[in-house]
């Protein structure tokens, strides 16, 4: 028995995308959607590229790590349960340039997001060799929590009477039914699903009991993708957090779209900013670039595609 079996494994291995949450060396909590491979010793296996890299420097700096498993697009489930778990995460210093250590994570990859299988074939692997250079995190779960589904629909309602609101990330968060929000209890980071509303002082919201989220900096994290882990978005509202009443607070500070707004225009000003952030890297630790080792993601990804029948 692992701390991972108090979860309903066979919703947890569904969800195609979770939220996972590090904890900068400032202090301030930032989540992201990974993608999330169970291993069979209870440990959860996710990877970065070098160019969004910072998942992996705060975990060398504080390995205290937290995930939800809450929207359930393309998994085939319906009302299906969220799952937090809180861990710790090592990420070892070593680029990997082919999927050796995680080859059934890339097959869930190729399999789940069909699109991705042409990044390891020309023309297209000449500009997403960036993707390909990883650094693999494990957690191993130190607490799990089984939460009911999060059913809410449609998008936040906004403030009609007094038009768009003013606040960071208004527009952002006006396009989805719930956000999750960030934030640390007396030390760890903590997740928690929720349907933050505007206010003139920032982001009101309730949270579960069970997410003892305090006072301090914290972020609200909109994402999404399709039924084939495709069209993705996510954006981030930076901020602080604070009680109001019974229920909490965000005060927002700062925007960051790491992928952009969705827009096509911003496909050619993400790929110039994953090159800067590749060899930003690289150039810090004195390293050449190196090279992806093509043929063995090619494989991979040719044995999905015969397994999905495409």
């Amino acid at each position: 028995m692992t701390t991972l079996d108090e979860a309903p494994l066979d919703v947890l291995d569904a969800y195609r995308t979770c939220e996972f949450v590090t904890l900068g060396r400032d202090g301030t909590p930032a989540a992201w959607p990974t993608a999330v491979r169970r291993n069979e010793d209870g440990t959860l296996l996710l990877t970065t590229s070098l160019a969004f890299a910072q998942k992996a420097l705060n975990v060398r700096s504080d390995g205290r790590v937290g995930l939800l498993f809450s929207d359930p697009t393309g998994s085939g489930l319906t009302d299906a349960p969220q799952i937090f778990v809180g861990g710790r995460a090592e990420c070892p210093d070593e680029i990997m340039t082919g999927p050796e250590g995680a080859e059934d994570y890339w097959r869930m990859l190729f399999e789940r997001q069909p699109h991705s299988r042409s990044y390891v074939s020309a023309p297209v692997r000449w500009t997403m060799d960036w993707y390909y250079l990883r650094l693999l995190i494990t957690v191993t779960p130190e607490r799990v929590v089984v939460r009911p589904p999060f059913n809410v629909t449609g998008p936040q309602d906004g403030r009609p009477d007094a038009g768009p609101s003013p606040l960071p990330g208004a527009e952002q968060l006006s396009r989805y039914a719930s956000a999750v929000l960030a934030a640390r209890d007396a030390g760890a980071p903590v997740l928690a699903r929720t349907r933050p509303a505007p206010t003139d002082g920032g982001y009101v919201m309730e949270v579960p009991a069970d997410c003892a989220a305090v006072p301090g900096p914290a972020s609200l994290l909109v994402h999404r993708h399709d039924e084939l882990m495709n069209n993705m978005h996510n954006a981030l509202a930076r901020g602080r957090l604070e009680t109001a009443g019974d229920r909490l607070l965000l005060v927002p500070e700062k925007v960051v779209e790491p992928m952009g707004s969705g827009r096509a225009s911003d496909a050619l000003g993400v790929l110039r900013r994953t090159k800067r952030a590749t060899e930003r890297y690289l150039e810090r630790r004195a390293l050449p670039r190196p090279k992806v080792r093509w043929d063995e993601f090619r494989a991979l990804a040719a044995a999905a595609r015969r397994g999905n029948g495409d």
